[in-house]
């Protein structure tokens, strides 16, 4: 049986992603390497982490740098909130860059969309 278990995003600085994450979205630190170059988030049953790009290279993988000033990398991570408004207003004032306000979808569900400080794609939502 294969089971989801981690998704790595590739940065700059580990300790600055994860205290994003924390001002941003609550997050706390579950595991940090002594070299401070992988860290993950406690996010639930999927694990969210971090590793310095370095580390890619290290493992024979090589990725694209991502970049707050160039188009987002062709994925999102996606957040599910009961309180979009206040946690859009978080995220910003921690750091996120806005990319479309909160919207209500014709199936009931709000969705809007930040950038993190990697330029990351982030949706905020409500439950479906």
């Amino acid at each position: 049986m294969i089971k989801y278990g981690y998704t790595i995003l590739y940065v700059e600085d580990v300790e600055k992603t994860i205290a994003f994450y924390h001002t941003a979205f609550g997050f706390t630190q579950k595991f940090i390497t002594q070299e401070k170059d992988y860290a993950e988030l406690d996010t639930g049953s999927t694990t969210l982490a971090f590793a310095l790009y370095s580390v890619a290279e290290y493992n024979g993988v090589a990725v694209t740098k991502s970049n707050i000033k160039s188009d987002a990398p062709s994925f999102e991570l996606t957040f599910i909130t009961n309180d979009i408004k206040n946690d859009f207003k978080k995220a910003i004032a921690a750091g996120a860059l806005l990319v479309k306000e909160p919207a209500s979808k014709p199936w009931g569900q709000d969705v809007g969309y930040i950038r993190d400080i990697n330029g990351f794609l982030i949706e905020l939502c409500t439950p479906v």
